[in-house]
């Protein structure tokens, strides 16, 4: 493993940050990237454009986006995994376990707490089922799915609200802190710290650890805009990560620096995995995340991903290298956790990979 560059300065603050390129982008990636950003990455640019020259109508952008998770429903998780809605007074979450894992109500060992992305105005449940599945089936624990509130229903301070209760639900049902891992992508990775630090400031127990794929976790994209970065991302540019912010987040056009999670407080915060992509606009917001875990001698890895688009997870069903980056994540879950894999479980797991396998010969 190598350290990049752009890292130097933040590993020898403390020795509890590790920075590494888990792989080198195999040939299936890298053909990814490529019509993403010719295609997907055109037409999002074309919003911004839009909304600059008063040709986007942010109220019809936001109906739109807020109904894009019900059009997701027939992304279903693969056979054996089991599903529970849980209902919150204000919003809805959902238990997504594999079969071979003990049905959450009946067994409180260890769980995953997961925050979604989508610039908190789109997907939900439907986005990240089949994602979620996969996750909770290799960290070998139930995963609890949260549809927080998002824009224009809710404030960012007011989604953190919901975070927290479905967290001090998970607490009220028997879940030990130290056994409970928090995750989330993109706006959910951000998320994921926020709520960390309003655990301990309002007297909760800590979790177990923290996993943020992608993390939006600074509401300002000034940084972002000057950042190389903003050229190569293959899907959102920083200005259309701006757009967010300025629809529902800032308030009489102003953001306050607190809201975004790099401006907390990190002292406590528990062990840390970050994954992002070597050419994604978010680097620079994992990269002031790992200085800050650096700053509060919080042990952290940062995973760097070569060629990668945005929460490139998801499409573990087609990429050797999300495959890849899902197990790093398991593997971190379980370390985190200690908890041995049963071994009808492990064999489950052996039939899945063996049936899920493509053949990535010169792939890298």
């Amino acid at each position: 493993m190598t350290t990049p560059p752009c890292l130097s300065a933040v590993a020898p603050i403390r020795d509890t940050v590790v920075a590494d390129l888990p792989r080198r982008a195999s040939r299936r990636l890298r053909i990814a990237h490529a019509v993403l950003h010719a295609t997907v990455r055109k037409g999002l640019d074309a919003a911004v454009w839009g909304d600059r020259h008063d040709m986007l109508n942010p109220r019809v952008a936001l109906a739109i986006s807020t109904r894009v998770d019900h059009l997701l429903w027939p992304l279903r998780p693969r056979r054996g995994t089991r599903l529970r809605t849980v209902d919150f007074p204000k919003f809805r979450a959902e238990w997504v376990w594999d079969r071979t894992v003990a049905d959450p109500n009946s067994e409180q060992r260890a769980a995953i707490i997961y925050f979604h992305g989508g610039g908190l105005l789109a997907c939900g449940l439907n986005s990240h089922r089949r994602l979620v599945a996969r996750i909770a089936r290799t960290g070998g624990v139930p995963l609890l799915n949260v549809d927080y509130r998002q824009i224009p229903a809710a404030h960012v301070t007011e989604t953190l609200e919901d975070c927290v209760e479905a967290y001090r639900y998970l607490l009220d049902q028997g879940f030990m802190a130290e056994r409970i891992v928090v995750m989330g992508d993109s706006a959910g990775g951000g998320l994921s710290f926020s709520l960390a630090m309003a655990a301990r400031d309002r007297g909760l127990p800590m979790p177990g650890a923290i996993v943020a794929l992608s993390p939006w976790a600074n509401y300002d994209s000034t940084i972002r805009q000057t950042h190389p970065n903003n050229r190569t991302d293959a899907l959102v540019s920083a200005d259309g990560y701006a757009l967010p912010a300025q629809w529902g987040i800032a308030i009489d056009g102003e953001l306050d620096p607190s809201w975004s999670p790099v401006n907390g407080n990190f002292t406590g915060l528990p062990p840390t995995l970050i994954h992002v992509s070597s050419t994604e606009v978010l680097l620079p917001d994992a990269e002031t995340l790992a200085a800050r875990c650096a700053e509060a001698a919080v042990p952290l890895t940062l995973q760097i991903w070569d060629n990668a688009f945005h929460v490139f997870q998801v499409a573990a069903d087609l990429l050797p290298d999300a495959r890849d980056a899902i197990a790093e994540i398991g593997a971190f879950v379980q370390r985190t956790l200690d908890t041995p894999m049963p071994a009808e479980r492990a064999a489950a797991l052996l039939d899945t990979r063996r049936s899920e396998s493509i053949d990535v010969r010169g792939n890298g």
